[in-house]
């Protein structure tokens, strides 16, 4: 039912020189301080050498609900789900859904009566969520020869877990599990980000680690991942929704080189990004893909291009952590926001 498009302004960060190349990092937001502050790491980054990323895990998940008579009967079913002589026939079932899904493991969580099923599979370049579903679905068709008695509440039973905060993505993964590091040469630290690595250290040690724990966070060690993660969403064709768990983050700085350099790394175990599909088909939001290098289904080793998404956006969050956290570290937080956030040019009639 489309009525029309609402404009939200885009601004590049970068270049964001990573793992050997450079990215110009599209960012779709309302927060003017956020681009130039991005814009900022990244240049930190840059002159320090760049970044280097490790892609940990790759799959999507979805995690069914069914129902039994009794407890035992459900975990008659969960021993056989979990036992190796049956994940061949299970994953030839699965994998009959595309060309694409290859079903990686089956987790199994117990309720009483109640059990669900966490499919993890690798899903191509696209995000996987209804590609997952489809294998999911044809898995629980096969059960019910076997297990005639399973009654299927729902496909989705929320221990997938998407679009919520849960434990379950933050310690074993969901979508692309990326780890993101750079050393930050410490006249780099003083020159462009004004302030130095011992305050740095200490800042990210007291807010990111301590207050978060204080807090009682779930995956929010981090100074603001959900910024960055947001505004590259929207301007990707993203589910905008999925920054809940995509923006898991934890923020790690340490001063290294005999204490003059700086160290950091960004740790994302969740984040869910495709490159087919869905709001990647868009014109403005293709635009953008193709402005990364990552529009479609890579044809030679399908998933590169989405794998490369998420490596950028680590690489973008990383820029990100470095920028605000030294903002704080400076004082200059609320400076910034009062210069960039309150500009008197009239952009109403701006279009692109």
């Amino acid at each position: 039912m489309p009525v029309g498009f609402v404009q939200i302004p885009v601004g590049i960060a970068g270049p964001l020189l990573l793992d050997g190349r450079e990215y110009s990092v599209p960012m779709a937001t309302t927060e003017g301080c956020l681009v130039a502050s991005t814009n900022r790491g990244c240049k930190a980054i840059l002159m320090s050498g760049g970044a280097t990323s490790v892609l940990l895990r790759d799959g999507m998940t979805r995690a069914p609900v069914v129902r039994f008579e009794s407890a035992k009967r459900a975990a008659e079913l969960k021993f056989f789900l979990e036992n190796p002589v049956n994940y061949d026939t299970l994953a030839v079932i699965f994998n009959r859904s595309s060309r694409f899904a290859r079903l990686q493991q089956i987790k199994c969580a117990i309720a009483g009566k109640n059990l669900y099923l966490r499919f993890s599979c690798s899903t191509g370049d696209a995000m996987g969520m209804n590609m997952v579903s489809k294998g999911v679905q044809n898995v629980l068709d096969f059960l019910t020869e076997d297990f005639p008695d399973m009654d299927v509440i729902g496909i989705s039973g929320n221990y997938c877990s998407d679009k919520k905060p849960a434990a379950v993505n933050w310690i074993e993964g969901r979508g692309k599990s990326v780890v993101c590091e750079a050393v930050i040469k410490e006249d780099v630290v003083k020159k462009v980000l004004k302030t130095d690595v011992a305050s740095l250290v200490e800042l990210n040690t007291l807010k990111n680690l301590t207050g978060s724990a204080l807090a009682g966070a779930l995956g929010g060690f981090n100074a603001h991942a959900a910024n960055i993660v947001s505004a590259i969403f929207i301007a990707t064709g993203q589910d905008p929704a999925q920054n809940v768990e995509s923006s898991h983050c934890i923020t790690m700085m340490e001063a290294v080189n005999d204490g003059k350099d700086l160290h950091v790394s960004v740790t994302m175990p969740s984040i869910e990004v495709g490159t087919v599909g869905g709001g990647t088909q868009l014109a403005s939001q293709s635009a953008c893909l193709n402005l990364l290098g990552v529009k479609g289904a890579n044809k030679e080793s399908p998933g590169r291009n989405a794998r490369l998404l998420a490596a950028i956006v680590a690489g973008s969050v990383l820029a990100g952590e470095l920028s605000l956290m030294s903002a704080i570290s400076a004082g200059q937080l609320v400076k910034s926001h009062m210069k960039y956030n309150r500009s008197s040019k009239d952009v109403s009639n701006a279009c692109c």
